[in-house]
């Protein structure tokens, strides 16, 4: 059986906007609604939401994997026989997560679709697959099967049966886009209960920096928060186990596969990245969530600028790591209940 769970909860709050109200424009895209909260009084914003909403659709369009007629689409079908060459942006996309996949010792990986396919998760139908199909979807998942030539921008797959999936990242990818187009306006922008991206003013926060307010759902209790994060021009992404599972023989298996084992990932029960950038910590969430507490410790070690915090399974209590100045980025305050 497969369930949903909503791990974040926006609550954004001005004290100053006329009558506490907030302008809120929304659309259907991704499998979620991508939704662009204004102060009341920036109406001329409405517009600009709009429209930047338009390039939401136009990015489902070309990065989804479930039609024929997206361009990640013909990559998979093309790549492994010739190079395709790849739209500008897209190109950069595909670089920067190949660049995260090498970090995180490829606990993040575009390539791993083969391994959710045998575990039904892609059509929601959770299985269990035999020991040898999971050896010959690894086979076909790893940073290494993609290359790429950067001079004439193009990608080509290393064997037939690579293919890249998008799933991982596109949200966040389409909120720093959606950013983009928003300008310099306060505006909280949301992909379903992922991912975030603040713009701008919401509350007067510290040293009178304005931030807007987050609710980072308990994994385990839907009607708890866990923490509240203070974003100041920031991105939040979460992952959890609860949002896709099937139960069998007792266990549960969640959605979120270690591409480096073929399972999926159990030791963490959830995962909160802030970051810069809405698809880093969308990319990131998934890895830490797979990678656990060694991968995020070392990873906030080494990059500056990224503030997670974990609850693994089992535990009472999450624990931060990173952003040895988290007022750069906001500041993450954890419930005590």
């Amino acid at each position: 059986m497969l369930k949903r769970r909503e791990f974040l909860k926006l609550a954004p709050r001005r004290p100053t906007a006329p009558g506490g109200y907030w302008l809120h424009v929304n659309r259907s895209a991704m499998a979620c609604r991508f939704e662009v909260t204004l102060p009341l009084e920036d109406q001329a914003g409405v517009s600009v939401a709009r429209q930047a909403l338009d390039e939401v659709d136009r990015l489902e369009q070309q990065l989804t994997i479930f039609r024929e007629s997206s361009e990640v689409s013909f990559i998979n079908r093309q790549a492994a026989a010739s190079s395709v060459r790849v739209e500008e942006s897209l190109f950069s996309l595909l670089l920067l997560c190949q660049e995260l996949c090498r970090e995180t010792g490829g606990a993040f990986d575009i390539t791993s679709s083969p391994l959710s396919r045998c575990w039904g998760f892609l059509k929601r139908q959770g299985r269990i697959p035999e020991p040898d199909e999971i050896e010959k979807a690894k086979a076909l998942v790893g940073g290494d099967k993609l290359l790429f030539d950067c001079e004439s921008r193009a990608i080509r797959f290393a064997r037939p049966g690579v293919e890249i999936n998008l799933g991982s990242v596109g949200k966040g990818y389409a909120l720093d886009r959606i950013a983009a187009m928003m300008g310099q306006r306060a505006a909280l922008l949301s992909a379903g209960f992922s991912s975030v991206r603040a713009i701008g003013g919401g509350d007067c926060g510290h040293n009178g920096h304005n931030v807007w307010t987050v609710g980072v759902r308990h994994p385990r209790d839907k009607g708890r928060r866990m923490a509240i994060a203070r974003l100041r021009d920031a991105a939040l992404s979460t992952s959890g186990g609860e949002e896709q599972f099937f139960e069998y023989g007792g266990k549960r298996y969640g959605h979120i596969i270690d591409p480096r084992s073929g399972w999926p990932a159990d030791a963490t029960a959830s995962v909160t990245v802030i970051a810069p950038s809405a698809a880093i910590t969308d990319a990131l969430a998934t890895a830490f969530y797979v990678g656990g507490p060694d991968l995020a410790a070392a990873y906030c070690g080494a990059h500056s600028g990224v503030l997670v915090l974990m609850l693994e399974s089992g535990a009472e209590r999450p624990v931060l790591f990173g952003a040895d100045n988290p007022y750069e980025l906001g500041e993450v305050e954890i419930i005590n209940e």
